[in-house]
């Protein structure tokens, strides 16, 4: 599965926002997204198998618990690819921020010329 489909879905894009926090519990990922999304804990252990087969997660067993954590290699290879990106659209909020800044010194010598009258 490419990258990009494995990030598409929501449920799972949630999911490595957990394990982003730290290691977690199966049962722990699996009660906060039954609660956000209602989906059954099939569904999430489905989930938590994708993301483990195409190495954004791994898994590792600690008594009856099993611990997820998130593998960033292939985040890594998502940036990288985002990185060609990144040039145009810094370009572009750089020009934002200039023009937001600009919009403020003229707000600010319209004041001055008011508060003058």
């Amino acid at each position: 599965m490419h990258a990009f489909d494995v990030l598409g879905d929501p449920v799972r894009r949630r999911i490595l926002e957990l394990l982003a926090v730290g290691e977690q519990a199966s049962g722990e990922i699996s009660a906060v997204i039954r609660e956000e999304f209602g989906i059954s804990q099939p569904a999430v252990s489905q989930h938590l198998k994708v993301l483990r087969e195409n190495g954004f997660a791994s898994v590792r067993a600690e008594g009856t618990r099993r611990l997820y954590a998130v593998d960033a290699a292939p985040l890594r290879q998502v940036d990288d690819w985002l990185e060609r990106f990144r040039g145009f659209w810094e370009q572009r909020l750089d020009a934002l921020g200039t023009e937001l800044a600009r919009g403020r010194r003229e707000r600010r010598r319209q004041e001055e010329v008011n508060e003058d009258d």
